[in-house]
């Protein structure tokens, strides 16, 4: 024990920065690492063999045509054995959000069954996610699910949207990744688990006839993160009557009452008793009353403005370069979003063939979120996942639960919010633990898993160093040489060079 803590001691050196983290040479094309680290979560065993082979350019076409790479039959099924992924938003609220009279209180034993039953949505949920971001081929894929669930964040812990969460994401995050934001924004503005929320459901023009109860006026809340958060920015030029006049236009886009007929099985349900029909003047343009459709001319106008491709074009400059992204490169990239009309793809074509994403001084220049960090360790350990438990705690840990971010505006993707000694410290336990096999991730606990917990042997760090490029620093690879065998992949997993992307 004595030992093991003394390396320990020694990774936090590495983090530090006691120990230089920059690149020795070695034999692999560090562009080839580049891709690997930004376009997916890092490289599986043999990825950087295939990468190389194929050729860069090769791989960044094939990531942004994800309907062209074949996924393994284990994958799929996996995912198709999630049976409430398959539920649309109201056949969810439907079967999983409990209700009584109100004039009968439900039994503790009602209570308990529904918590279960809503449970069990956001269970599959997490595993889904997770599954797809460690084994998909289609890594490009999962990285830009990753960056819009967070853009388009909904806390799952809010009320409904804990049987909604997985509805969300994969009916209006996951089909308009790499499509048109303006399709990717209505998907968000019309489902259910986003007008939850955020409030909408309950916004009502306060002398409209459905004007009564909870619903009983104005609800600024989707109309503002609407502006601040999903496209304008916080500088995008809007003002509070702004405000008031799209959460005006946006009165009666909700879900329907256990009471009302759906149109269809999105969740969505316009309710034109609480609608404002009166002419509103947003962003300097005037919108004749006429129902749900005022809604749609304002998300055209939205998308369509120049502010919303700047804050869209800084948004992802900062995720896939640098956390302060040089200005020519963002409005280089706005200029296309405009050109494009919000076509991502055609964006992120730009993106990757632009200068400053080539730049070697960015290479490894953007420091891991937790959610990052853990998904390119079992990545790079080609752990396979069956006891997500340990998994899901550690991001908890970590301040990063998945689908735990409290606030409408997401988890910031900087450097500043997560490199502190206490989240560091979680790293390299978890490093440590994976490293030496400690961490059962292979079944779920039970009687006989507690006397014999399955656990795997010490990683061959020789393997694990071949995965990652084996590109260490001098003073890193001298640091894992020095130490004992059993502890050395621990000691990659904990290096400033795992570290950053």
């Amino acid at each position: 024990m004595k030992s093991q803590g003394k390396y320990w001691i020694l990774g936090v050196f590495l983090w530090l920065g006691l120990i230089n983290p920059a690149y020795a040479a070695a034999s692999t094309d560090p562009k080839i690492l580049h891709l690997l680290n930004r376009l997916s979560f890092g490289p599986r065993p043999g990825d950087v063999a295939k990468v190389q082979k194929m050729g860069a350019e090769n791989y960044i076409q094939e990531q942004l045509s994800p309907a062209s790479i074949k996924e393994s039959p284990s994958l799929i099924a996996k995912i198709a054995s999630f049976e409430t992924l398959q539920k649309s938003p109201l056949e969810l609220l439907r079967e999983y959000n409990f209700r009584r009279p109100r004039n009968q209180k439900p039994t503790p034993e009602e209570i308990k069954a529904a918590r279960e039953r809503s449970r069990l949505i956001l269970q599959e949920a997490l595993k889904a996610r997770l599954l797809r971001a460690t084994e998909s081929s289609q890594q490009l894929q999962e990285v830009m699910v990753d960056f819009w669930y967070n853009h388009f964040n909904v806390f799952a812990n809010k009320g409904l949207d804990r049987i909604l969460v997985g509805s969300y994401e994969e009916q209006a995050i996951r089909p308009y990744v790499l499509g048109n934001f303006r399709q990717l924004l209505g998907a968000t503005a019309h489902h259910p688990a986003m007008l939850f929320y955020l409030d909408n459901w309950q916004n009502t023009a306060p002398n409209s006839s459905g004007s009564r109860g909870r619903f009983k006026g104005l609800n600024e809340n989707y109309a503002r993160e609407l502006m601040e958060l999903h496209t304008l920015g916080v500088d995008g030029g809007y003002t509070q009557q702004d405000v008031i006049a799209l959460a005006r236009i946006l009165t009666g886009w909700g879900m329907p009452r256990p009471n009302t007929p759906a149109t269809d099985n999105s969740g969505f349900y316009f309710d034109s008793n609480r609608h404002d029909f009166g002419e509103k003047v947003f962003l300097g343009q005037t919108i004749k009353g006429s129902g749900v459709d005022e809604g749609e001319k304002a998300l055209d106008i939205l998308v369509r403005s120049p502010a919303t491709a700047h804050h869209i074009s800084y948004k992802l400059a900062e995720y896939f370069v640098v956390d302060q992204p040089p200005k020519a490169l963002v409005d280089r990239l706005a200029k296309r979003f405009q050109a494009t009309d919000g076509d991502i793809k055609a964006v992120l074509t730009d993106l990757f063939a632009s200068p400053e994403f080539n730049d070697p001084k960015y290479y490894n220049a953007k420091f891991k979120t937790p959610y990052q960090y853990v998904i390119s360790s079992l990545r790079a350990t080609g752990t396979e996942v069956n006891n997500f438990n340990p998994i899901t705690g550690l991001l908890i840990q970590m301040g990063m639960p998945l689908y735990g971010c409290q606030t409408p505006n997401g988890y910031s993707n900087t450097q500043e919010t997560w490199l502190n000694p206490d989240a560091m410290t979680r790293r390299l336990s978890f490093a440590t633990a994976i490293g030496s096999g400690r961490l059962n991730l292979q079944q779920m606990p039970n009687e006989k898993s507690r006397n014999n917990r399955n656990l795997a042997p010490p990683l061959n760090a020789t393997a694990l160093a071949t995965t990652l490029g084996d590109r260490f620093s001098e003073q890193t690879q001298k640091a894992i040489a020095s130490s004992p065998i059993p502890l050395r992949a621990a000691l990659i997993l904990g290096s400033p060079e795992f570290m950053h992307r």
